[in-house]
């Protein structure tokens, strides 16, 4: 795959954190937070992704503004903004930069259109229509029915203490 297995993390944890969504809060964008924060715990196990690389990657997610994070009993961390607000644009470059969609496929040093890899022309047009794509989907837009058990098991437990 062309994402590194950090932003392919950061991708699903995003996607769990928006199937969390609380559909009132999600009407007022600029609430700050649109749920209750998730424990990192919480969301490394759910996922099966280790907590320290998990927290490193929130790091970067937290520095480009697409997550907030709050410390101590209640902390964890939440989306800044609602998941039709936040592309998957934003979340690859916070973790993988822009190189996926502007380098060279091949990774070769002075590939341009003045001197082109043999795969340039090729690839400029997927890459192009990759960052367009990447650009207009939201994350509320990609389901990922894997994550359905996981955020079901959620909401019984807050209904339970509720």
């Amino acid at each position: 795959m062309l994402l590194s297995k950090s932003c392919e993390y950061g991708l699903r944890a995003m996607l769990y954190l928006g199937t969390l969504e609380d559909d009132e809060a999600a009407e007022d964008e600029d609430a700050g937070p649109t749920r209750e924060y998730v424990s990192i715990q919480t969301i490394s196990d759910d996922l099966e992704i280790g907590f320290s690389f998990l927290t490193k990657v929130f790091q970067q997610l937290n520095d480009a503004g697409l997550l907030t994070s709050k410390r101590g009993p209640g902390g964890g961390v939440a989306l800044t903004r609602a998941p039709d607000a936040i592309s998957l644009y934003e979340i690859v470059v916070a973790i993988d930069g822009n190189d996926l969609f502007e380098e060279c496929v091949l990774g070769l040093p002075g590939c341009g259109e003045a001197e082109p890899c043999p795969l340039h022309e090729h690839w400029t047009e997927e890459r192009d229509r990759m960052k367009t794509t990447f650009q207009r989907t939201a994350l509320n837009e990609v389901p990922d029915v894997r994550l359905t058990p996981f955020v079901d098991d959620l909401a019984e437990a807050d209904g339970a203490s509720a």
